[in-house]
């Protein structure tokens, strides 16, 4: 009886510790997740609304930064934060040219959706 018990202690902390690591575990954006991401590029809210709206240094610098990892700039683009500041994707990925970054993407495949940037 008590090794019955045991067992099933036993595997209920074993499937506890298997959620643990499959929330912990890394996504598109490694750790932390592109909603979270995507406050880092809060300085872009009115270029990502606005094609003819300035685009700051710091959005451009975060942008660089953001886009070595093409996975983790497109879910951010498409994250529920980014959505709900008002970004609109088509005009998010166009920020890459105005900021004259050289080694910028051509196009994106964004959650089934295509993406250009520009």
């Amino acid at each position: 009886m008590e090794t019955h018990v045991l067992s099933r202690i036993f595997l209920l902390v074993l499937c506890i510790y298997s959620l643990k690591t499959m929330v912990d575990g890394a996504g598109e954006c490694g750790r932390n997740p592109p909603d979270r991401e995507a406050i880092k590029l809060a300085p872009c809210a009115m270029a990502a609304q606005d094609t003819s709206a300035r685009v700051s240094p710091t959005c451009c610098a975060r942008v660089k930064q953001m886009g070595q990892n093409p996975k983790c700039l497109c879910a951010v683009m498409l994250s529920s934060t980014a959505r709900s500041s008002g970004a609109k994707p088509e005009i998010s990925m166009t920020i890459p040219k105005r900021c004259n970054i050289a080694n910028r993407p051509i196009g994106y495949k964004c959650g089934g959706n295509n993406i250009k940037a520009y």
